[in-house]
């Protein structure tokens, strides 16, 4: 929300004391003074004028989860494990899953409360690469790398794949670069050549890579670098 929005939303203030409270730079956002009537105000955002404090602003998390297989990314689930379930209960409200992973897949998953920043993962506009590496049941060719780069059409939703890049680590295996999400999209891909995806795990999306030294199930806070790269 607009800052001016926010403070003429306020009983105390009406819009010609918001102006006015702009102007002279009486209002504070995240500890700055701020004169713009256009500065976002997120629920984050900690807010005062003349001292006194209109918003506290809730603490934004951002968590890395090394997805282990047989549970689901979903924040709840009556039958099965969800990531959630794997975090402490104190840290789990209001957290949402940036880029879901199917049941068996494992890796890197992001958590976090800040909408905006999932968003700017995850849209489709902003390309933001997701690596994976991928174990098959037949034999990779190296006639793949050609038609990854090229796209694969997808009937059922009538489209055709972004240019991915395929890079083949040995016979059954292999690292791929997409920068889509969509529904199976690594399983259907290799499904083109009738070859079976039997293990997939993902290692980066965008800038921010898997920590090696979390286990399956385990996870982190996310450093400001990393944060800061979405």
């Amino acid at each position: 929300m607009r800052l001016d929005r926010f403070l003429a939303n306020l009983p105390q203030y009406n819009r010609q004391q918001v102006r006015l409270l702009l102007a002279q730079r009486r209002v504070r956002v995240d500890g700055q003074a701020v004169d713009d009537p256009r500065c976002e105000v997120r629920v984050f955002s900690h807010v005062q004028v003349d001292g006194q404090v209109l918003q506290t602003g809730e603490p934004a998390r951002y968590l890395m989860l090394h997805k282990p297989a047989g549970c689901v990314s979903a924040t709840r689930d009556p039958e099965h494990t969800t990531v959630l379930d794997l975090l402490p209960p104190a840290l789990r409200e209001g957290l949402h899953i940036a880029g879901r992973l199917d049941y068996n897949t494992t890796g890197l998953l992001l958590l976090t409360n800040d909408g905006q920043w999932s968003r700017r993962l995850t849209q489709p506009r902003t390309k933001q690469p997701k690596t994976y590496l991928v174990h098959t049941e037949d034999e990779i060719g190296t006639h793949y790398v050609a038609r990854f780069r090229e796209g694969f059409h997808f009937a059922f939703e009538d489209l055709t794949t972004l240019p991915a890049q395929l890079d083949i680590l040995g016979p059954r295996e292999a690292r791929l670069v997409i920068v889509e999400g969509r529904y199976h999209q690594v399983k259907r891909m290799f499904g083109q050549f009738d070859n079976k995806v039997v293990a997939l795990h993902r290692e980066q999306m965008g800038a921010i890579r898997l920590d090696p030294g979390l286990a399956p199930g385990a996870y982190r806070e996310l450093d400001a670098t990393e944060i800061a790269s979405v």
